[in-house]
């Protein structure tokens, strides 16, 4: 047993853009932070949730009442895809929960979650009514909130207008591997374990800022990945894979990639109420019998009534009916809203790149 103890914590306050107050105190750094309030009902996966980019710019409650009692492990820096976390730094603005363990224990632990946070300058508040909280936000919707300390007062934050694209994308293309078959994977926030399940012997990742000139590159597939923020803001992006139809290649679309591509299609998307961020999401083919178990982490959604001519929706949530992904009728092109990395969650849908990979050879 690794013990970790603090002196006594300040007192902070979340603050809900309806006015709701929720006090508490702030473990990791302490400092105030806006963002917005969102929720993810993981039992498990600490690490790397909070390691995911789509989660920047939001304030993250995490329902399971104890959160921190296995530690964080260290940080591989040299390894490009660390086999422990979904990018090389903690991504959310400000992390909510129930109760933070000061004790944890684990093989593999370096540090306590508190310490990690730190180390990233990210604030936490713990003590809070997490079951409470999460009603709220079920009931009235996601919405902008701010951790608080006393004396530091600061402006509620709208993510969704924001570019969060441009804090969590690579700074320049990267090539991973030296297979006859290449990739392009244009990063909107990746994730590592999305890039794990690419890597193959004969296969080069090509791994591209979401700004990138992609015309100059020569590939064989495209994976537009996972990201932040509102799929509409990035009207350029959608613009430039619009041009990348032309070339009539196996194109997948993961996440805010799957938006991103029906965009550039001619769909619709919208916010959902409290959007969809947990390990257990049940999604079942449209047109087929089998249902998966799968990890989800998006606020926003395609519509299925304004899908072109061509395109057919391939899985669809059976909670409430949401579009989970969508496939060309004519072309090797396909999007998923779910995770089938999962990375924390089932591997139900591990399929897909298997799928993805075999149209490309």
């Amino acid at each position: 047993m690794n013990h970790y103890a603090e002196n006594k914590k300040p007192g902070g306050r979340l603050i809900l853009k309806d006015e709701s107050v929720f006090e508490g105190e702030i473990f990791g750094y302490p400092k105030s932070i806006a963002g917005e309030a969102v929720f993810n009902t993981g039992m498990a996966g600490y690490p790397e949730t909070l390691t995911d980019p789509s989660y920047c710019g939001q304030i993250l409650v995490l329902t399971y009442p104890l959160i921190g009692n296995y530690g964080v492990p260290e940080l591989d820096k040299k390894n490009l895809i660390s086999k422990l976390f979904e990018s090389n730094r903690v991504q959310v603005s400000g992390l909510i929960v129930s109760e933070q363990a000061e004790a944890y224990s684990h093989w593999n632990a370096g540090k306590s979650l508190s310490e990690w946070l730190k180390e990233y300058k990210i604030p936490g508040l713990c003590g809070v009514d997490t079951r409470k909280l999460t009603r709220l936000l079920r009931e009235h919707g996601t919405m902008p909130a701010k951790i608080e300390l006393s004396g530091e007062e600061i402006e509620f934050y709208d993510p969704d207008e924001d570019d969060l694209i441009s804090k969590v994308t690579i700074d320049k293309v990267q090539v991973i591997g030296s297979g006859k078959k290449k990739i392009l994977l244009i990063d909107c926030g990746c994730k590592n374990s999305i890039i794990k399940n690419l890597i193959r012997e004969d296969v080069t990742v090509i791994r591209a800022p979401y700004d990138h000139d992609f015309e100059k590159e020569q590939f064989d597939g495209i994976v537009i990945s996972n990201g932040p923020g509102n799929p509409a803001v990035y009207k350029d992006l959608v613009a430039k894979v619009a041009k990348l139809f032309e070339r009539k290649i196996p194109m997948l679309g993961i996440c805010m990639g799957h938006q991103i591509i029906s965009l550039a299609a001619g769909a619709k998307t919208y916010k959902l109420k409290y959007g969809h961020r947990s390990q257990n999401q049940p999604v079942k083919e449209a047109r087929g019998t089998k249902c998966f178990v799968t990890s989800q982490n998006h606020s926003f959604a395609v519509d299925t009534n304004s899908l072109p001519d061509g395109w057919i929706t391939s899985f669809e949530n059976l909670n409430d009916g949401t579009n989970e992904g969508l496939k060309h009728r004519w072309l090797p092109w396909r999007t998923v809203q779910f995770h089938p990395e999962a990375a924390p969650g089932p591997v139900d849908t591990a399929f897909i790149f298997d799928e993805f990979i075999s149209e490309i050879k």
